[in-house]
């Protein structure tokens, strides 16, 4: 069992990483799926992804404050859009398609924005 946790703990983990350079891949509840499933199956891995200088502040900040920065919150947002938008304008040749893209582009926007912003203290 605690093979099968890690293996889906890596899987989680690349997917989160991808997460933070491809618009529609949510980077920290990715991070957070990968913690949950390592502190279960592999504690060193667990260990290792809290006190990453570069990922660990995704989770902990998530898990203490339930907020997501303000940059992370503004990079996400303009990349996804630009990414959507250039999808269904010059990607997408039938009109439901565009609509679809739009749709996850407001869907997505929504659940970022209910999320409070971190203040730069609290980070």
């Amino acid at each position: 069992m605690n093979i099968l946790l890690t293996i889906l703990g890596l899987i989680s983990l690349g997917l989160g990483i991808l997460g933070a350079f491809l618009p529609v891949l949510p980077t920290t509840p990715l991070l957070l799926l990968a913690a949950a499933l390592f502190l279960r199956g592999n504690r060193r891995l667990y260990d290792w992804l809290m006190n990453h200088p570069k990922l660990g502040p995704y989770i902990t900040n998530f898990l203490k404050h339930k907020a997501i920065p303000l940059r992370i919150k503004v990079v996400a947002i303009s990349t996804l859009w630009i990414t959507l938008l250039y999808c269904a304008v010059f990607v997408a040749s039938h009109w439901a398609l565009r609509l679809c893209f739009l749709a996850i582009a407001t869907g997505v926007t929504i659940h970022i924005l209910s999320y409070k912003t971190l203040d730069d203290k609290d980070e």
